[in-house]
């Protein structure tokens, strides 16, 4: 099961922070952002242009005043060694991808500050001190070629069967970006193709059709993107030909979301061109090119779904919405995961029965759908704890068994390819480091491959999950990872992380820089399960959408609550942090409840809903928050936008805003101006920007523990020690 198209989770606001280039900007090569007339009074729109002078002159100024105080604290420089050494060392388990019997490796520490991309024989993986083999050097590449090159990944590809080698396209940004390059690369020379496929620099999407030809979608132009900021017309590029005589083969609209290839891959090699035309957010109409047919073929599946691969030649379509398939009396709920012959569909053109995979029970979700040889792999979230399970096909229907692991903590397949044997697994919680297991779907045996040592002293500390109820009546889990003996007076340095958002889902999982920057120093962490993520399905994200948002601040502020009367922690000493979305959600905590913590830290947020639209790729995820251009969507943006309602007469707690001026998914501005108002206000601040680091804030694991250690030195400044 080959699968490959540029999914929406690329275009979301992923979750950031404690959970885990000579280019012509970005920003001259998007629509600018257009002043409504609702916000052409807003003295702080210089703020928005990303590179201007003014405004760098601004951040530079806000860097170095926050960053001084910052690193004159006693606790900076252990904090920023400790972090280095746990993002650095060597005791980390090099986690890859099999080919051939070899695993494919991409490895970043003190020394390979890019990286390197590596690769080893299965044996000498499994061994203690695998005999590394040098593919790629991005520091090397960066420092020949002059860019601050981050890896972004490989689509590599060989028709099955075939004894040719594989070819890759590997993507890089400049700076951290969204927006990348991609080159051919050989894996048996090592060597980038003289004269291979080469695109330049855009928001892009790619997939092989095979040895020589390739589906691209990228910036071919004027008026080829769309208001989001992303392509929508799909070529077929031929090896040999210049990418400008590439044939086009689907033209979406410019108010989709993006149109990106897609391809899927059949047991005996067959490879289906298609597409994937994002009309929205959560809506997608998926396209198959037939062989020797001009018009493409929609795939007879609804729009809020997404097709998973094909296994046993049936295709995988997970559901995000009900669906009474054609000719069907039975109506498949949401978060199902159904299935159909292809074959049939495409000799037939019409939709064959679909059969039921799997039904998660309330408090379960379909997290991830794998395939190894002749195996099916579910993952399944059950009460925001992950399992593998398998499943196989029978005359009375798809038997499930879960894969036996040491355990009760979080579990998720690593890797899966339907030409090897062995599958490899991740399995962790808060105190238990990582272990990676092998799963042979021939055999079903299961074997610890690498566990690591602890990286924080765990003495003492317990795992307990609660559940907070909101105000709707929901009761909203949450995990609270602390000292066993806690001493339930409100005097214990608590940190309460949330996202709430894109139907992302946090997991229990092993933070070494949490370890050693907080929970070693007598804090406790805070894991919550809101509304608006995924840890229960579909229903558990749609709950909270639009103008029912309210509802995921509403189960945030419950969290907080609860654990103030349970005596956990007080207001003094809850801190509370979230990135991206879940930046918007610290935001709209320090307008609505600033007396409910003492430090904010608010990461790459958007903060300004009544512009994020027409910023970057904002206009992607109106479906998510509403659009300020609807007038009812709007009027509830107006209550919760944390910008709007900037109060300079509240009594602020004193917050972290975090952002990265290479950030092209988030724009920057949203940070730069909110800080601005407290600036204007006179209220007390500190804001870090990297010029360089993409939505991620960081471009290397040296710039990730800079970053970790402002963050962790605010918190204990403002919150206090135990230890």
């Amino acid at each position: 099961m080959r699968k490959i198209f540029a999914p929406l989770s690329f275009l979301a606001l992923a979750a950031c922070g404690t959970q885990t280039p000579t280019e012509t900007p970005l920003a001259d090569t998007l629509p600018p952002p257009q002043v409504s007339e609702a916000t052409a009074e807003d003295p702080y729109l210089w703020l928005e242009e990303v590179e201007g002078e003014a405004a760098l002159d601004w951040v530079r100024n806000q860097n170095d005043r926050s960053l001084k105080e910052l690193k004159a604290d006693p606790d900076y420089a252990g904090y920023e060694a400790a972090a280095i050494e746990a993002l650095t060392s060597a005791e980390r388990i090099p986690y890859g991808s099999i080919r051939d019997g070899m695993v494919y490796n991409f490895w970043q520490d003190e020394t390979h500050v890019r990286g390197l991309w590596r690769r080893t024989t299965l044996e000498s993986y499994a061994s203690d001190t695998p005999e590394w083999e040098t593919i790629l050097d991005f520091d090397k590449l960066a420092e020949e070629e002059g860019k601050n090159w981050v890896y972004k990944g490989a689509d590599c590809f060989r028709p099955k069967g075939s004894d040719i080698g594989y070819k890759c396209m590997i993507s890089l940004s400049n700076g951290g970006k969204d927006a990348i390059v991609r080159r051919e690369f050989d894996l048996a020379t090592k060597q980038f193709v003289d004269d291979g496929f080469v695109t330049p620099e855009a928001k892009q999407g790619g997939a092989w059709a095979s040895p020589d030809t390739l589906l691209i979608a990228t910036d071919w132009g004027e008026e080829t993107l769309t208001a989001s900021g992303y392509p929508f017309i799909v070529k077929r590029w031929d090896r040999g030909t210049p990418l400008d005589a590439a044939e086009e083969v689907i033209r979406g609209e410019v108010d989709d979301v993006g149109v990106w290839p897609m391809t899927l891959e059949l047991e005996d090699g067959r490879i289906l061109q298609g597409a994937a035309q994002a009309d929205t957010f959560f809506t997608t109409r998926y396209w198959w090119f037939p062989d020797g047919e001009s018009e493409p073929v929609q795939w007879p599946i609804p729009p809020k779904s997404s097709p998973e691969g094909i296994h046993e030649g049936r295709l995988l379509v997970s559901l995000k919405q009900d669906w009474t398939p054609t000719g069907q009396e039975t109506t498949f709920k949401s978060g199902d995961l159904v299935a159909f012959d292809v074959e049939t569909f495409m000799e037939t053109r019409a939709l064959p029965p679909v059969s039921l995979v799997f039904h998660p029970s309330e408090t379960q979700a379909l997290k991830g759908v794998s395939t190894a040889k002749g195996a099916l792999l579910l993952g399944v979230g059950d009460t925001a704890v992950g399992k593998v399970m398998r499943a196989t096909a029978s005359d009375a229907g798809w038997m499930l068994e879960p894969i036996s692991l040491p355990g009760t903590g979080q579990a998720s397949v690593a890797f899966a390819s339907d030409e090897e044997d062995t599958v490899f697994i991740n399995y962790e919680d808060f105190l238990t480091p990582d272990s990676l297991l092998s799963y042979s779907a021939s055999t079903g045996d299961v074997k610890t491959l690498k566990s690591l040592p602890p990286k924080f002293d765990a003495t003492g500390l317990s795992v307990t999950q609660h559940f907070a109820t909101s105000k709707d009546g929901t009761r909203v889990p949450y995990f609270l990872v602390s000292k066993a003996d806690l001493p339930l007076d409100g005097s214990t340095p608590t940190l309460l992380y949330g996202y709430g958002g894109f139907q992302v889902s946090l997991n229990p999982s092993y933070s070494a820089v949490t370890g050693r920057l907080w929970l070693e120093q007598g804090g406790a962490y805070v894991l919550a399960n809101i509304r608006g993520g995924g840890e229960f399905g579909p229903e558990w994200h749609q709950a909270g959408l639009k103008q029912n948002r309210q509802r995921i601040y509403d189960d945030f502020i419950s969290v907080g609550e609860d654990l103030i009367e349970r005596g956990v922690t007080s207001p003094e000493h809850l801190g509370i942090m979230g990135g991206s979305n879940g930046g918007l959600l610290m935001g709209v905590m320090l307008n609505q409840r600033p007396d409910l913590w003492n430090a904010v830290v608010v990461q790459v947020p958007l903060l300004d809903m009544m512009r994020y639209h027409l910023l970057l790729a904002g206009a992607s995820w109106v479906d998510e928050y509403g659009s300020p251009e609807v007038p009812d969507e709007r009027a509830f943006l107006e209550t919760i936008s944390p910008y709007q309602n900037f109060d300079a007469t509240k009594d602020y707690p004193v917050p972290f805003f975090v952002t990265s001026t290479k950030d092209d998914r988030v724009h920057p501005g949203h940070a730069r101006k909110m800080a601005a108002k407290f600036e204007a206000a006179g209220l007390p601040f500190y804001y870090y920007e990297n010029i360089d680091g993409g939505h991620s804030a960081a471009a290397n694991q040296k710039e990730r523990a800079k970053r970790s250690a402002l963050e962790f030195t605010y918190l204990t400044k403002r919150l206090g020690r135990t230890n």
